[in-house]
Parts: structure tokens; C-alpha cells; sequence
């Protein structure tokens, strides 16, 4: 796999940012004669370089269908495809690559293990324990197998700055709680969740733990031996690499308790019109033709990460969330949603008198690309008594200018309604 990661000098002392956005091919556009100022990362991050050259370089010159053909084409295929999750076990530290199994996205994960391991180990009333910063994507699938077989679902509440409580949620334990699902960061709030405490307190209790970690993976680094939760979930196109693939950690050995959650080509041993046996995971959860060239981007895409270092892009995420928070609270009737105590950068929130969806079309005029709506998240939109939010969130690329972009144009916002 040609996975040359960049011009940039990855041993350099300081985070050269300047470097990093000239990977980004797209950072480089303008709107309206504006500089393109792309603050939405939380949705979806944009692509370096090296991704963009990988997937046309397997388009180009390696694509078959993989797994199946004994031919040269199908062979190089499969070697990209089978190398992405020998890459993605390495990045979270998995004991074996049969621990990494790719979906569609994190949604698609959750579903897997919602109607997979849900329908077939838990029992009507039996709890489920998720928190109040959930995407829909971690309320809604639980709730459809409320509804199909009986479960109960507890809320574990937070605090008014987005803090987990950690106290409520020990003591909403009770012999019926069969599993714990939360998200490692919240989408709208930016709160890193203690997840390592939250698991051990599960674990406490022998009760599984499965974690949404579609913006954890994109703003600190994910050990899963360490963290030891049953399963962990994240998305492609959130950590710089394409969307249509995302990853389902799980323990080896509880993967294979679980039956197909779709059938199909690829995923079986034997059919015959009686019968048909399944191969071990993760095969088993992986029917049909699999997204083979996203898988590719997505090795590209971390190799491109690893490269700079997590660490490196947290601390200068930090460092911008600081300076973006200085800035914005500078601005009269601004109201700020989430203040934890350990956050990532991530901002949501609202101006006096205007519209989150106002605040982003306008913005948006001067080249400024923010979100705007409830960000699947509308039960915590309702515990905060907002409809909506306006939000920024931060990338590797994201810069100081960035943020004074954004603040300028807020600013345009008000001289507008006042």
C-alpha cells in the first residue's frame, strides 16, 4: 500500500498547522471570496491528501472483489482490505485483528450490537443504562428492541456544564442492568466522558459496556485492552478518512457467541437449503461485498494521525478550544453549552435574538461552514430547554484564524439584527 503520509516533518517539535492545511486539499477554497473557514469537523472532517491518493490508487491500479478470487487483482485487493484491519487493531491496541469489525458507520455498529448480542442475551426487563448526551444513534436502536422484546431504559443524568454524574449513575445499578451504552465524547457538548471509571464500576458488577466512540477516536487516543470494554464503535469519516466505513470493536471471544446480524455472501461456511453454518467474527458480521476501497482510505487516515501524533492534536485542540471559548464568551448574549470540567473541542451554542440555523446561514455567507439544529441530540436539547444550537467543532487543520473567522461573523450576525 503506497501510504506515504505527507511532506510534513513528523519529528518537529512544535504542531505546524500551517503544514497540516496544506494536506487538505479542500482548505485551500473560497466562498463568496471568502477563505473557506471549515468548523464542522464533528459532523464530518475532511480529507488529507494521502487519503484522496490511496483510494485512487486502488481504484486505479488494485480493485477487485476481495476474498474470493484466486486472480492477481482480487488478491491485492484483499491485501488492502484485510492490511485496514490488521491497521485499525494496531491503532487501538486489540489483541487480534478478528476483534475489528467494519460496518457502514458507527450507527450501523450500534444496530449490530443492539439487535445481535441485544436480542439474543437480554430478556424483557432487563435494563440498559445510556446518559443524557446521547446521539439518536445510541437511543433510538435500544429503543427499538424496547419495544421488540420488553428491555428498560435508564437515563444516567448530567450536571448543567455536561458533566456525567458519576455517583447517579453507580447507583442506578440494580441486578436487572445487562449493559452499559455511552458515548465516549458527546457531539454536542464536547464532554469527554471517564469512560475507563465508568467501566470499571460496570465491571464491578460483571454488566458489559459498549462504547459510541465516534468523536472519542477523533480527539484522544483509544487503547481498548486498557480501557477493556466489550465493544467500541467509530466511524471513518470523522477521523479524516471516508465515509460509508466504520469500525465495531469487540472481545474476540463474545463476538463469536453472537449470531449474523445480516446474512449473505462471505459471512457463511456452508449453506444448503436446511442449514447454513457461519464463519467465526469477524467474518460472521460482514456480509456481501464490503466497502473495500474506504477501508484502504481509512488505514491511509490513520496512518496519516498516528503519524502526527494524538496527542500532538489534542493538545492543540485544547489549546483552540481555550482560545475559542475566550472569544466567544467576548461576545454579548452569547450562551455557551457544555463548560465539563475535561472537553474536547467541540462548542455548542447560542446568540440572543437569533436563530441557531440564522446564525449558520449568515456566517456561512462570509465562508464560515458551522452546524446548526439539535445535532441528533434533541432529549438533550429538551434537558437544556433550547431547540436548537448553533456548533463549532474543531480538526487537526482548525486554527486561530479559524475562530476569529467565526467570531467576526457572529459579530456581522448581531449588526444585522440589532
Amino acid at each position: 500500500m503506497d501510504a506515504t503520509l505527507s511532506n510534513i516533518d513528523l519529528e518537529r517539535s512544535s504542531y505546524d498547522v500551517d503544514a497540516i492545511r496544506a494536506e487538505f486539499p479542500i482548505l485551500a477554497s473560497e466562498f463568496n471570496g471568502y477563505p473557506l473557514t471549515f468548523l464542522d469537523s464533528g459532523a464530518s472532517a475532511q480529507k488529507p491528501e494521502c487519503v484522496l491518493r490511496c483510494m485512487d490508487d486502488v481504484y486505479r491500479r488494485s480493485y477487485a472483489n476481495v476474498h474470493r478470487g484466486a486472480y492477481a487483482l482480487s488478491q491485492a485487493a484483499t491485501d488492502y482490505y484485510e492490511g485496514a484491519r490488521k491497521t485499525v487493531a494496531r491503532y487501538l491496541n486489540a489483541r487480534s485483528d478478528d476483534e475489528i469489525v467494519f460496518t457502514q458507520n458507527v450507527t450501523a455498529a450500534i444496530n449490530l450490537v443492539a439487535h445481535s448480542y441485544g436480542r439474543n442475551f437480554l430478556e424483557r426487563g432487563d435494563e440498559v443504562i445510556i446518559s443524557q448526551m446521547e446521539h439518536h444513534a445510541n437511543i433510538v436502536p435500544w429503543q427499538l428492541l424496547r419495544d421488540e422484546i420488553g428491555i428498560e431504559l435508564k437515563v444516567a443524568p448530567i450536571d448543567e456544564a455536561g458533566n456525567l454524574l458519576l455517583d447517579q449513575l453507580a447507583e442506578m445499578f440494580s441486578h436487572k442492568t445487562k449493559l452499559v451504552s455511552l458515548t465516549h465524547v458527546s457531539n454536542v457538548l464536547g464532554t469527554i466522558v471517564p469512560i475507563k471509571k465508568v467501566i470499571d464500576l460496570a465491571h464491578e458488577r460483571d454488566i458489559p459496556v459498549l462504547i459510541d466512540g465516534a468523536q472519542g477516536i477523533v480527539h484522544t487516543r483509544v487503547d481498548v485492552q486498557d480501557l477493556d470494554a466489550e465493544f467500541y464503535a467509530f466511524t471513518g469519516h470523522k477521523l479524516y478518512g471516508p465515509s460509508g466505513i466504520g469500525v465495531l470493536y469487540g472481545k474476540k471471544d463474545l463476538l463469536n457467541t453472537m449470531p449474523p446480524y445480516q446474512g449473505g455472501g462471505d459471512m457463511i461456511e456452508r449453506v444448503t437449503f436446511e442449514k447454513t453454518t457461519y464463519r467465526d467474527a469477524p467474518a460472521r458480521f460482514e456480509a456481501g461485498t464490503p466497502p473495500i476501497v474506504e477501508a484502504a482510505g481509512l488505514a491511509a487516515a490513520i496512518d496519516y494521525v498516528d503519524g502526527i501524533g494524538m496527542e500532538n492534536i489534542s493538545s492543540h485542540e485544547q489549546e483552540l478550544l481555550n482560545y475559542a471559548t475566550e472569544r466567544l464568551n467576548e461576545v454579548d448574549g452569547i450562551t455557551i453549552y457544555g463548560e465539563a470540567q475535561h472537553k474536547a473541542g467541540i462548542i455548542s451554542f447560542t446568540l440572543d435574538k437569533v436563530h441557531p440555523h440564522d446564525i449558520a446561514t449568515i456566517v456561512d455567507s462570509r465562508g464560515v461552514s458551522v452546524r446548526a439544529g439539535h445535532h441528533c441530540a434533541q432529549p438533550l436539547m429538551d434537558w437544556y430547554g433550547v431547540a436548537a444550537t448553533t456548533r463549532a467543532s474543531f480538526g487537526m487543520y482548525s486554527n486561530k484564524q479559524d475562530v476569529d473567522a467565526l467570531v467576526d461573523g457572529i459579530k456581522y450576525v448581531k449588526e444585522i439584527f440589532s
